[in-house]
């Protein structure tokens, strides 16, 4: 008898534990991609909301072009306060005929799908935008070695007035993308469409320029952030110097090697702490220019070596429903490639005291870039081959994963943010992501909202089940209890 009751109560342990399994599956509606769920397994997860939903797995499918520019596109943000999609890229410097530009698209959702119309296309010369940062109505441009501010505002036409704007379906071919120094190009061209009179148009300004990478040859700025306050904008170049800059007075306040080489990325946590990514192997904690930790991500795996693996990118984060918490993400990716590929791996720390609380592998293909939603609930993964795929923060499992969405490397990616504006373009979706690529392309991807139900009647199901299960064994065996 005590051996039977051991047996259903491992049953129910199975039953409970199955209600907590996260999600493995990707989400998505077959009506929008042309998805095959035929054949797949349906999983219940309990997310950090307190509701139980239900997903699917998944095919291979083609997500179409959202807009296409006539050049390269290496970075994209959406401004919170109008919803505006701001785009950046081009040729370089070299004389081919391929443009270097800001683009300004609006957003609109209609009858479930998602399209954008050119705004306004923004001229920069000779140079073209590598990243980008969105301060308020100004935006930070990283040009070769210099960071350019522009300031940008929506003003509506007169009556009666038509402007002339650059389409969004360029066809000629691209090749690949200047790096820096104008050495390699990419080929590109722009049908021309009209904007109406009832659009607004851009005005965009110089504000300010300061020389962010001092590299002797080849200058590039690599990455820019605002800080939370809008006080600083801190700048990493190819030159391994971190860069921090009151704004908007533009004054240098440090100046610092953080890295031997270039830096990848860095981010500024809400206490202006800095986290920085070099190829050097490292991912640094810095306080003003004071080193504050080396961060060590896998000091408890023993068959990772120290060289094996280096740091890609990071981003700090919030924590749903939990206001003092902070996380910090960070990617690590072989830093050598065999014939069998070695998994990336993505890597979740506390934000305050920098220790690891959980890394996953999160595939073979080499990740690009790395971004998080608003919240801190989802994460965007970009890679080389041109894959993309969003994961939820709090277990690291993957939610949604599209095979060689471009063609080519992802260079960027961005949330809509969670704001009035932005929410009416998201529709009956939980998230929606922007990914741009080497390929000219941008393309959106969505989380379409996961059917769910309360948690307490999960738990009362289960109550239920454990007082049926005993009320059933008592009739059968009487003195089970």
């Amino acid at each position: 008898m005590a051996a039977l009751r051991d047996m259903i109560c491992r049953e129910v342990g199975f039953l409970v534990l199955a209600v907590y399994e996260p999600v493995t599956a990707n989400h998505g509606k077959s009506e929008d991609f042309g998805v095959n769920h035929q054949g797949s397994r349906n999983r219940t997860r309990l997310d950090r909301s307190g509701s139980v939903s239900l997903s699917g797995t998944m095919g291979r499918r083609k997500i179409p072009d959202l807009y296409r520019a006539p050049f390269p596109l290496y970075t994209v943000h959406v401004h919170p306060e109008t919803g505006l999609v701001i785009t950046a890229g081009g040729g370089g410097a070299s004389k081919t005929g391929i443009k270097n530009g800001v683009h300004f698209l609006s957003l609109e959702l209609n009858g479930g799908q998602h399209s954008a119309t050119l705004l306004h296309s923004h001229d920069t010369d000779t140079r073209a935008t590598m990243n980008m940062a969105i301060g308020g109505s100004v935006m930070a441009a990283g040009q070769d070695g210099n960071c350019s501010l522009m300031r940008f505002q929506q003003r509506p036409l007169k009556d009666g007035r038509k402007t002339e704007a650059k389409g969004a379906g360029g066809d000629s071919e691209q090749a690949a993308p200047r790096r820096r120094g104008g050495r390699r190009q990419a080929g590109g061209g722009g049908d021309e469409a009209e904007t109406r009179d009832e659009t607004p148009q851009m005005s965009v300004e110089t504000v300010g320029e300061v020389c962010s990478d001092r590299s002797p040859a080849d200058a590039l700025q690599k990455v820019v952030r605002f800080s939370a306050d809008l006080k600083l904008l801190v700048t990493g170049g190819a030159d391994g110097h971190v860069r921090v800059w009151e704004y908007p007075a533009l004054k240098e306040k440090l100046d610092f090697k953080a890295h031997d080489g270039e830096i990848e990325d860095l981010d500024i946590s809400p206490d202006n702490k800095v986290v920085t990514v070099g190829r050097d192997f490292a991912c640094c904690v810095w306080s003003n220019d004071q080193l504050v930790v080396g961060l060590r991500w896998h000091d408890n795996m023993p068959h990772i070596a120290d060289k094996m693996y280096r740091y890609q990118a990071c981003r700090f984060a919030k924590v749903e429903d939990q206001t003092d918490a902070l996380r910090l993400y960070t990617v690590q990716i072989p830093h050598k490639r065999d014939r069998r590929p070695p998994p990336c791996y993505l890597t979740k720390w506390d934000g305050r005291n920098f220790l690891p609380l959980l890394t996953k592998t999160c595939g073979t293909e080499v990740i690009s870039c790395l971004a998080v939603s608003d919240s801190g609930t989802f994460l965007g993964l970009g890679t080389v081959t041109g894959s993309v795929s969003i994961y939820i923060a709090f277990s690291l499992q993957s939610l949604y994963y599209v095979q060689e969405a471009h063609g080519i490397v992802v260079t960027d990616l961005a949330f809509l943010p969670e704001s009035p504006q932005c929410r009416a373009i998201l529709g009956n979706n939980e998230a929606a992501m922007l990914s741009v690529a080497v390929d000219s392309r941008c393309k959106m991807h969505v989380l379409p909202n996961r059917r769910s139900f309360p948690m307490w009647l999960v738990l009362l199901l289960c109550a239920v089940m454990v007082v049926a299960v005993v009320l059933l064994l008592q009739h059968t065996f009487p003195g089970f209890i």
